[in-house]
């Protein structure tokens, strides 16, 4: 007979088994039942933790982003910075990105959020210290920045991702950063 789980273990485990059911058959078809069977346990014991499926689907997605925290890059320079932060993202998060934008449709549609709402709990790293580091070093114009600008790379590397399903080569990464992104900085 297998150890029963307790505390931590437990959680972790049932938010593995979320996020399993979730890239496995998506929002539609994601229900406390499923997520307790693929954790080996019952419904009762996730609706001790979570009130209904989705504040189950937020904590799964806050589970995966803090497993999988990338760190800012501090390469010395903004190109150098934001290319290894995209490339780290591309290496890293194309089943994220996919799930949160493909398989979560419905819960946007019901919840009236996006996947912004979910990312808003601060687990992604924020570009802003690229930009300010950039900044002190004289390399751009901070006045130059807005929220669209910063966000400018990494929503066309999502639109890639989303392109495709899969990483996004990199001479597109530069191609991003050099030919669209940087020039607005200059």
């Amino acid at each position: 007979m297998p150890e029963r789980r307790r505390g931590a273990a437990l959680e972790k485990a049932l938010l593995d088994a979320a996020w399993d059911e979730l890239t496995a058959n998506g929002y539609a078809r994601f229900t406390m039942d499923a997520v307790g069977r693929r954790a080996g346990t019952s419904p009762p014991v996730l609706y001790r933790r979570w009130a209904d499926r989705d504040e189950l689907v937020r904590a799964a997605i806050a589970h995966v982003l803090e497993r999988s925290r990338i760190e800012a890059p501090d390469t010395g320079s903004l190109r150098e910075d934001v290319l290894t932060l995209m490339r780290t993202i591309n290496a890293t998060r194309v089943q994220l990105v996919t799930v949160m934008s493909v398989h979560l449709a419905g819960y946007y549609q019901e919840t009236g959020t996006g996947p912004g709402d979910l990312l808003a709990g601060g687990h992604e790293p924020t570009g802003d210290v690229l930009f300010e580091r950039a900044a002190a070093r004289g390399e751009i114009d901070p006045d130059r920045l807005t929220d669209r600008i910063k966000a400018l790379p990494f929503d066309l590397l999502r639109l890639e991702i989303l392109t495709t399903y899969a990483p996004v080569p990199d001479h597109v990464l530069e191609e991003i950063v050099d030919t669209v992104f940087l020039p607005l900085l200059r």
